[in-house]
């Protein structure tokens, strides 16, 4: 009894097909059974997931608390048969009784970019009911796969990346398991990825070279815990992508630290991306939930603060950010309702202030601040983990690629409009000046943005040519992005090397301890290092 379970975005009847050949060839019969025959009718499903508190929301969901299981109207029972291996294959396979337990993978990028498509479906969708979205794919899919698949990754015998499927690559359980123990107590990078959008900018393709066939690439995802992934291989011709979150399930004090563990449980509580507009638009004017309306509306135990650190822009470049303290915000809000409903234009300089985009200036944003980035920057955003809920007040009127105006969030953003984020406060607040906090020969580290209700902190180190700052990861992980100079070289006391240049984001788990940087080249080497602390 082989069971083979993974996410709904895997080509299940591929992997059938290539599991039917492989037993074939070695004189093996095989009996097949499909976990899909055995879902839930979809109206069943739809009622099991729907939301009370946003059933007509067109763009948002709680995060569902389902279990796989509920999916299901009754799991199949198979026979083991003596002269054949009876192959369960599907999403929730392991839920059926087995020998032998293979998990495969497909990283989210590609179910995001089939749903994008209008060619995938959602978790328990038949064909015939339309094309899949997005708001399934991250509100429910997502956190119930997540969370089986890191229920039975301790009973998995083998794990195939089934990004290339006649010739997948695979890990056996042990392997598996020894890889993520492994990488729970040393720096790791994981692998970056570039999407399009409506407003994006083109530095990530002249700068770093990626994506130089796209339209552009405005959407630089360096570390989101929830999609990002760890390539693991000493080639480049075979390697495996292991999710980050399999790893911070599996060790999280290691990963974490004690306290961060016990404060976010197995939730990587910080993202670093890119926001390229260089060459591209305006983003979206738009605030994150407060924290009750976080928790409550959307399911979150914590909700989105976040910062923008200029990696280029200029004087002459800006960032929204906080109200003015003349704002009308009844006139606010009768503007960005008639731009979204009559299609009339305002001018959001008239509500919310603007800031010079001075390269390497960090700017503060808690949650319920409105604040977007302007055309000609990119922004290195780091932030709390949850990403999906950017509540917007105005979208430059902007069509998506099927001609239909982007979704604006009216009335979720001024119900959690901060007005407290307003005049004079915010330039004292929330863009503020460095304060060293330690120093050695030919270095120092600053803090450049730190507020009592963010949960992180983030500081920026400066490294003269040759110049070795020792540093310590004792109370929690470290995420280190280069900023500016060729880069850097970390080594820790295990004896582990990490080389990472000019814009690489880079983990440090809290079990390395004790580490060392010096700069790489001839000039001076900053890097940004945030930490929760």
């Amino acid at each position: 009894m082989l069971a083979v379970d993974g996410p709904v975005a895997v080509d299940w009847d591929g992997v059938a097909v290539e599991i039917g050949n492989a037993l074939t060839a070695r004189d093996l019969g095989a009996k097949q059974v499909d976990m899909r025959e055995h879902l839930a009718a979809w109206s069943d499903i739809l009622e099991l997931t729907a939301s009370a508190t946003l059933r007509d929301d067109p763009d948002f969901a709680p995060l569902s608390q389902a279990s796989l299981a509920d999916f299901f109207t009754d799991l199949p029972e198979p026979d083991a048969n003596p002269d054949a291996v009876t192959v369960v294959l599907g999403p929730g396979a392991a839920l059926v009784a087995h020998h032998v337990l293979w998990y495969a993978d497909l990283p989210k990028r590609y179910a995001e970019a089939a749903i994008t498509a209008g060619t995938g479906h959602n978790l328990g969708q038949p064909a015939g009911t339309g094309p899949g979205t997005t708001r399934r794919l991250f509100y429910i899919d997502w956190p119930v796969l997540d969370r089986h698949r890191d229920h039975i990754i301790g009973d998995i015998d083998l794990w195939l990346d089934t990004q290339d499927l006649p010739a997948p690559a695979w890990l056996d359980g042990p392997t598996l398991r020894t890889a993520l123990a492994d990488l729970s107590a040393r720096p790791f990078r994981t692998r970056p990825t570039f999407n399009t959008t409506s407003w994006g900018g083109h530095w990530a393709q002249q700068k770093l070279g990626f994506n130089p066939e796209a339209p552009n690439t405005a959407l630089g995802y360096e570390l989101i815990a929830p999609e990002s992934g760890i390539l693991v291989g000493n080639t480049d011709s075979v390697r495996v992508e292991i999710p980050l979150q399999v790893v911070v399930a599996q060790h999280p004090e290691q990963v974490l630290g004690r306290s961060v563990h016990t404060t976010f449980g197995t939730s990587f509580p910080i993202r670093f991306d890119y926001l390229d507009t260089v060459g591209g638009g305006n983003l979206s004017v738009h605030c994150h939930p407060q924290p009750d309306y976080m928790h409550e509306v959307f399911g979150w135990p914590y909700t989105q603060h976040e910062t923008y650190y200029m990696m280029v822009g200029g004087a002459d470049r800006r960032v929204f950010l906080g109200l003015r303290d003349d704002a009308d915000l009844e006139a606010f809000r009768r503007d960005a309702d008639r731009a979204v409903h009559d299609g009339v234009p305002f001018h959001v300089e008239r509500y919310v202030q603007t800031f010079p985009a001075h390269p390497h200036q960090l700017f503060l944003i808690p949650a319920g601040t409105p604040h977007g980035s302007g055309e000609g920057n990119v922004v290195l955003e780091i932030s709390a983990t949850p990403y999906l809920y950017s509540l917007r007040f105005y979208d430059w009127l902007r069509k998506d690629t099927e001609g239909r105006q982007r979704p604006v969030h009216v009335g979720h953003a001024f119900t959690n409009l901060d007005t407290g984020r307003a005049g004079d406060a915010v330039a004292r607040d929330l863009v503020q000046q460095p304060r060293m906090v330690r120093s050695g020969e030919g270095w120092h580290e600053d803090v450049i943005g730190r507020l009592p209700e963010m949960f992180f902190e983030v500081r920026r180190v400066e490294l003269a040519p040759d110049a070795i700052a020792e540093d310590t990861t004792s109370h929690g992980f470290h995420v280190l992005n280069v900023v500016e100079g060729d880069g850097i070289v970390l080594e820790t006391e295990n004896g582990h090397r990490y080389d990472l240049t000019y814009a690489e984001t880079l983990t440090v788990p809290a079990a390395v301890r004790s580490y060392r940087v010096r700069g790489l080249g001839t000039g001076k080497v900053r890097y940004v290092k945030a930490l929760v602390p």
